[in-house]
């Protein structure tokens, strides 16, 4: 394991990529629950994806303003540049040369992926659909640093940051009750419009960051409460796992009914509560005493940091060795096991050869997303 980085974190990232590897099987290659309610729901490991980056964008951010660190624009739009970027693009690039080996279909505009707009009214089923959320992703690395810049300029203090985040969730969960009774329904053929305007939209899904935001907020500015949470990390880990499973039990039976739509209820508020379940899964795996923490699930740390390559190829692989193998008429079990060893090499292959050299490339030359402090020299005896 590398030394800087949280076994409990590492847990959670390999967690969620294995619940979107699950449920995109089941769309784009078996077309079953292949690994039973965890196909079904696993499109909830996005929403973990989400949490996570808010976490720690958000903590990169609060731990420098909180050591009186000066934020430069430029060094945190590269670093993240130099973090999702290149890998990004040569899958893109593999999806705009061989289109049909890569997915069947054209993509959309080029221009859609390199504004990060693509999720913009996407259909589902499009080639390199997937990328919707680095669209979010992205558009959030955008916004975020503008925002807190904003605050350290007018002097906000703590008490404005949170009403600011209640204000961006109210906002969220308003948008989303909006566009659910636009959209959520499948009465006239409206449901045919929830992906594009809701599920993949930013409106329907920004306010996910919101909850890992406010764990980043508590450790940085409210460090007595964040040790009395840290001391209680296997508590508030038994505390997030059942509120995960709840949600998880709603997302499983009542996220969609057929010939009605999506309830009210999942769609408006369950988004948000996915989101919240996951922070205190979050905040429980930086503590010493949780079990996120204190489990070594074998393989997971490597997992973890491959999982951005595996999360952009796992799709197109699936799609290519399901047409490849079907003469050989592999049982279910085999193919699995085929198509999750060829993700994970794949995956492995790309953060060694692209990501490993960019993000090292990063660190040397833009090491921090802060100006560096300034050097005064030493007063001369007189």
């Amino acid at each position: 394991m590398h030394p800087h980085r949280s076994n409990g974190l590492d847990n959670l990232r390999a967690l969620a990529i294995a619940l979107v590897f699950m449920y995109h099987y089941m769309v784009f290659v078996s077309g079953e629950a292949t690994f039973g309610w965890a196909s079904s729901v696993g499109w909830v490991g996005v929403d973990l994806f989400f949490v996570l980056s808010g976490y720690l964008i958000g903590n990169q951010l609060f731990s420098g303003l909180v050591a009186r660190r000066d934020l430069s624009l430029p060094r945190f739009y590269a670093r993240r540049a130099l973090r999702t970027w290149p890998v990004f693009w040569l899958v893109l690039a593999a999806y705009f040369i061989f289109p049909s080996v890569m997915g069947g279909k054209p993509p959309p505009p080029l221009w859609t992926f390199l504004t990060f707009t693509q999720n913009y009214q996407l259909q589902p089923g499009t080639a390199f659909s997937h990328a919707w959320s680095l669209c979010i992703e992205e558009q959030f690395y955008l916004v975020l640093p503008l925002v807190v810049l904003l605050a350290v300029k007018v002097g906000s203090r703590r008490i404005q940051a949170w009403l600011l985040l209640l204000a961006l969730l109210a906002f969220g969960i308003t948008a989303r009750w909006v566009l659910w009774s636009e959209y959520g329904l499948e009465a006239g053929g409206k449901g045919d419009g929830y992906y594009p305007n809701v599920y993949y939209a930013t409106l329907g899904r920004f306010d996910e960051f919101l909850p890992g935001i406010a764990v980043a907020l508590v450790k940085n500015y409210h460090p007595l409460l964040w040790q009395r949470l840290l001391a209680r990390g296997a508590a508030l880990f038994a505390v997030g796992l059942v509120s995960v499973l709840a949600i998880l039990y709603g997302v499983l039976f009542h996220y969609y009914i057929d010939d009605y739509g999506y309830p009210f209820f999942m769609s408006v508020f369950g988004y948000s509560l996915v989101a919240m379940a996951f922070s205190l899964l979050v905040a429980s795996a930086l503590s010493p005493h949780s079990p996120l923490q204190r489990i070594k699930i074998p393989g997971a740390n490597s997992l973890a940091l491959w999982s951005y390559s595996i999360y952009l190829t796992h799709k197109p692989v699936g799609f290519i060795l399901k047409g490849y193998l079907a003469p050989y008429a592999l049982s279910q079990p085999v193919l699995v096991v085929v198509i999750t060893a060829a993700s994970i090499a794949l995956g492995a292959v790309l953060y060694r050869l692209i990501e490993l050299p960019f993000m090292q490339l990063r660190d040397h030359g833009v090491p921090s997303l802060f100006r560096p402090a300034p050097v005064y020299p030493h007063a001369q005896k007189t």
